[in-house]
């Protein structure tokens, strides 16, 4: 039997994953792995980094240098690994709870640093992991674990969000729309400055079961029955968009890296280019004398 192209990037000793039938993590994986590919990157120079969720598992399946950090630190650690070897590609994967909730503060300021990390969002409207909780961004009136009458908060659209902080690229699909998806990641990958990819995808056991979408094909036509493209979006009213899932690249800009400014701020310090302030050593260095 003919071996699938992707397995070469793949720990064939942890096969099958726990992943649940139906998820779409699977999907999303062989997403990027096929950008990857497709760029001939040399995975000897990227390192994936995995948060808390369903989605922090996703780097523990590829063959290649990898963190499983804790709920919500992921960027916090990829930022670390990013200012010690800017050399390296930084390949984040979260999810909405991992970003969206615990992990916000880092998400907001690594897109206003503009920190060269590139971001992948599996968005599967609960926490599926930790046994179906409602998330940040769960549909108002759908049903989880924490939200047996309906979920009666208002949701965090995260890519308006990162596009606000300042990210140089953002963009949403759906695990159907897997062309556009791997086009959003080559670009993505070879643009300096942080990106962010918000995927939707299908959760059955966790958000699926639970509001009568038992099958990850009832969740995907629910989400593409839902599906407006942001050119089409920015010609509706408020009202016509309510309840829409808004799906394209929301931005796509070019500004300094902070990686790049920061090692050009250290070479400037050292060779005496850059004037210092130091009222706390002065300070110091008289109370010493004293």
């Amino acid at each position: 039997m003919r071996s699938h192209p992707m397995r070469k990037y793949l720990r064939e000793d942890r096969l099958p994953t726990i992943f649940c039938p139906g998820c779409g993590n699977g999907i999303i994986l062989g997403a990027v792995l096929r950008a990857i590919d497709e760029l001939k990157l040399d995975m000897n120079k990227i390192v994936f980094v995995g948060g808390i969720g369903c989605s922090g598992r996703i780097p523990g399946y590829i063959k290649a240098d990898s963190l499983h950090t804790t709920h919500g630190r992921a960027l916090a650690f990829a930022t670390g690994i990013k200012l010690y070897r800017p050399d390296l590609m930084v390949i984040v994967f979260t999810g909405d709870g991992d970003s969206g909730a615990i992990g916000l503060g880092h998400l907001i300021h690594a897109a206003r640093r503009n920190i060269d990390i590139k971001t992948i969002c599996i968005n599967n409207l609960n926490y599926g992991l930790t046994g179906g909780q409602f998330s940040p961004t769960t549909p108002i009136g759908a049903y989880t674990y924490t939200s047996p009458y309906g979920n009666i908060e208002g949701f965090f659209d995260l890519c308006e969000l990162v596009a606000s902080a300042g990210a140089v690229y953002v963009a949403r699909w759906t695990v159907r729309r897997v062309r556009q998806l791997i086009m959003s990641l080559k670009k993505a990958f070879v643009k300096r400055g942080f990106c962010y990819i918000e995927v939707v995808s299908p959760c059955p056991t966790g958000f699926g079961r639970r509001n009568d979408m038992p099958t990850s094909i009832d969740l995907i036509r629910f989400f593409e029955e839902r599906v407006v493209h942001i050119k089409k979006a920015k010609r509706m009213s408020k009202e016509e968009i309510r309840g829409k899932l808004v799906i394209g690249e929301f931005i796509d800009v070019e500004k300094p890296e902070f990686c790049e400014e920061y090692h050009k701020l250290i070479r400037g310090v050292e060779r005496g280019e850059i004037k210092v302030l130091r009222p706390h050593l002065d300070w110091l260095e008289l109370e010493m004398r004293a």
